[in-house]
């Protein structure tokens, strides 16, 4: 599979909304007792077509949420989105989850699981239909989602790479 790359983008000068998709204690034995800590995967996004996501890990979960706010405004990527949509299908995988996303009609709607409908909204699309195959772990559906997104293409540098004028394709 090929590697996708991902363009930075400044998060200082974006209004990025954030949405917390996981929480998870982490406890460590020692000789002394146990040692609790917390994970928080965040996804942050403007709703607009730019998405990321973050992990943080601290002994508070406030501090591991801003930490992976953080985070996530290190990870982000501008996605297609074409009349409230995705231009085509992708299908990705990332780990043993593997994640399907499908343009869809008007009014659709979000059709998608938990931390696949939290990127989904982040990026900023209100209609698609979204499947997650395999693996229901939120890190890795969150990974694939957003490798999915990111090897999505906008059909203008479609026709430009294959040398087509778009006219053509839409007039038949």
């Amino acid at each position: 599979m090929s590697k996708v790359k991902f363009s930075k983008i400044k998060a200082s000068d974006l209004e990025l909304k954030e949405k917390v998709v996981a929480i998870n204690r982490v406890v460590k034995t020692t000789k002394g007792g146990r040692a609790f800590s917390f994970s928080a995967l965040v996804v942050v996004g403007n709703e607009q077509g730019i998405v990321g996501h973050g992990l943080g890990k601290a002994k508070e979960v406030q501090e591991a949420i801003t930490k992976g706010i953080e985070d996530a405004k290190k990870n982000l990527i501008k996605v297609p989105v074409m009349k409230g949509t995705i231009p085509h299908d992708q299908l990705c995988k990332e780990g043993a989850a593997k994640v399907f996303i499908k343009p869809a009609a008007h009014g659709t709607g979000v059709i998608a699981g938990g931390s696949m409908r939290a990127v989904l909204e982040s990026v900023g699309i209100t209609d698609v239909l979204a499947k997650s195959l395999g693996s229901a772990n939120p890190h890795n559906v969150v990974k694939a989602t957003f490798k999915a997104l990111a090897m999505l293409r906008e059909p203008i540098s479609v026709s430009k790479t294959r040398s087509i004028p778009l006219k053509k394709v839409f007039n038949g």
